[in-house]
């Protein structure tokens, strides 16, 4: 049987619910015990959760679409489902974030116990929403674990509805241009920074320790927030056009691998260990030149979107 989007999601949507108890309980476990080891686990599995909420979104998506088209599922329980899991995601991706900043403050010596709390305030909530959201998911195709009656009413607030922001990108002719232009800002600032960062990796600028390069990398990671906020947009306005769009699945796949790269590029020991006038390690090189690839390979099959697949 050939997999398809439905089946990955069946898979990825435990990531978020399941990792998310496990990092969120490692995460608390490391601050009430003050461990920075076991803290710093439970930080890069939340980075890797929130990592893999969007692909876990989007496949959720796809399956909504393609469960549009059987009469016996509730359209009221998916856009319940939607919604919550809209919410959730950006709450997880906020989590995600906080996480990736106290990475990059332990790397550099500067971590500050608020913005551990910080995450594991953020992480709490995401995962009572999420909790929500796959509870809401069970009942779509398994009426048998509903206790009562089925869960009505309105699931999330009216702004972070999928369809309030669908209808806000598409009912103005000045928003789609708009979140393009920032879309595009904020690539370019994003591959400005990788380009910088990993030239020292590269080989060039010897005269510059890693570590001052490194100080770069928040302001890269500001405009892949800006990227992904803006992408997620673009997503829920035209579905259409991205969940079944071939080009996409490969941008999404190079944008997985290009986030576990930054992580090494944030915390490994290796890149940080380049001063000025060093010889750069092999694997360290690798690294540098996968990190370009793979920006390169998201930027080309973004720009594809049109012309493979046929969507648009």
């Amino acid at each position: 049987m050939n997999m398809n989007l439905p089946h990955l999601h069946l898979i990825l949507n435990h990531v978020p619910t399941i990792g998310l108890v496990i990092a969120v309980a490692l995460l608390a476990t490391g601050l009430l015990r003050k461990s920075d080891a076991v803290a710093q686990i439970a930080l890069e599995l939340l980075y890797g959760v929130g990592l893999l909420t969007l692909p876990a979104y989007i496949t959720g998506i796809a399956t909504q679409r393609a469960l549009a088209e059987v009469p016996e599922v509730s359209a009221e329980a998916m856009i319940r489902h939607h919604d919550v899991a809209l919410m959730g995601s950006m709450l997880m991706l906020l989590t995600g974030g906080l996480a990736w900043l106290a990475l990059w403050q332990e790397r550099r010596g500067t971590r500050k116990p608020s913005t551990s709390y910080a995450v594991l305030i953020a992480g709490a909530l995401s995962l009572a929403v999420m909790s929500g959201a796959a509870s809401l998911g069970g009942e779509i195709r398994h009426p048998e674990i509903v206790v009562g009656e089925p869960t009505t009413g309105d699931a999330a607030p009216a702004f972070l509805k999928a369809a309030s922001l669908q209808a806000l990108v598409t009912d103005h002719v000045w928003v789609w241009p708009g979140l393009e232009a920032l879309h595009f800002i904020g690539l370019a600032v994003l591959f400005g920074v990788i380009v910088a960062v990993n030239s020292r990796l590269l080989g060039g600028l010897p005269q510059v320790p890693y570590a001052a390069l490194h100080r770069l990398i928040p302001w890269g990671v500001l405009a892949l927030g800006v990227n992904v906020i803006t992408g997620m947009l673009f997503l829920i306005a035209t579905p259409e056009q991205y969940a079944d769009n071939i080009s996409f699945h490969w941008k999404m796949g190079l944008f997985v691998l290009a986030g576990i790269n930054l992580l090494y590029l944030t915390k490994a020991e290796g890149p940080f260990r380049v001063g000025a006038g060093d010889a750069v390690p092999g694997t360290v090189k690798a690294m540098a030149a996968s990190a370009v690839l793979l920006w390169i390979g998201v930027m080309y099959f973004g720009r594809m979107l049109p012309f493979i697949g046929g969507a648009f």
